[in-house]
């Protein structure tokens, strides 16, 4: 039996970064704890989620990933607790800026980058202002030795909501999903409550790629934004392993059994009956 041990981190965040990061190491010093050899903290947990106003100024808060404090900082506890972090940070590269991720393995070394790939506009959302999109394309790591190298994907926050981020990875040899996030009130209406649908959209890319998934939200009030947490691990059936509430700051971890994982995948026919020949619609321009 091949198994693995995943971990999602739950915290509110503030402007002061080096509290930040000592606060997601705090969490993933308890997940090691536990067991989880994958952790994942939210997005963008080196501060406040900035994109909310459009302000020149924040670009001076980018940095290249070999120089990013919360890169640096998670390489470091990496190799020390000998796991897996997928690290959400703010990139520079020259004169562009990306919503970034470092897949850091149990050797503090980056294994890759990405960058994500939707990037939002809206109330609240605005992140074209500040993030090119991404130039990686999706991006598939092996994980742990002691998992047998089981496969890790990991979309950004709004790659979460299209199925064909989760299809794509898949189709690259994905067998357990990661989707860190920063998601919650909408100030251009706020009778909308997204949550349950957040939710929804993830547990549906489960059972429709078999597969478990992991999703870290972030909680706390920052300005006029409500961050509404609800983390969560579903296996590949969408049944909740473990979950956090609206407000609730801690760790949830969950063991998948690999193995099972693939049997399931492959007695669902779901791949073996695709028909791509007749998909040329999905990468046609609207």
């Amino acid at each position: 039996m091949t198994e693995i041990t995943v971990a999602a981190l739950q915290l509110a965040f503030s402007a002061d970064m080096d509290a930040n990061i000592a606060n997601v190491s705090r969490l993933v010093r308890e997940a090691a704890s536990r067991g989880a050899q994958v952790i994942l903290p939210p997005e963008l947990f080196e501060g406040e989620y900035f994109c909310r106003v459009e302000d020149e100024g924040l670009f001076a808060n980018a940095r290249p990933t070999a120089e990013h404090p919360a890169v640096l900082a998670m390489q470091s506890l990496a190799s020390e607790l000998k796991v897996s972090i997928p690290t959400s940070f703010f990139e520079a590269d020259g004169p562009h800026h990306y919503n970034s991720l470092a897949m850091i393995g149990p050797d503090g070394k980056v294994q890759g980058v990405y960058r994500k790939s939707h990037i939002p506009d809206g109330p609240g959302y605005e992140e074209k202002f500040y993030f090119r999109p991404g130039n990686t394309g999706f991006k598939v790591w092996d994980g742990p030795a002691e998992s047998k190298g089981a496969k890790l994907g990991v979309g950004i926050c709004w790659d979460q909501w299209y199925p064909e981020t989760a299809r794509a990875m898949m189709l690259m040899g994905a067998e357990v999903l990661f989707y860190p996030t920063a998601i919650g009130s909408e100030p251009h209406d706020t009778s909308l409550d997204t949550a349950r649908l957040w939710r929804r959209a993830m547990v549906g890319h489960a059972v429709s790629n078999v597969v478990p998934v992991v999703a870290a939200n972030r909680i706390g009030v920052e300005h006029d934004q409500t961050f509404y947490g609800t983390s969560f691990i579903c296996d590949e059936r969408g049944d909740i392993l473990a979950e956090l509430g609206r407000d609730e700051e801690g760790v949830i971890a969950a063991t998948i059994d690999i193995d099972r994982v693939k049997r399931h995948r492959a007695a669902f026919g779901f791949f073996r009956d695709r028909r791509p020949e007749l998909y040329g619609r999905l990468t046609a321009d609207i």
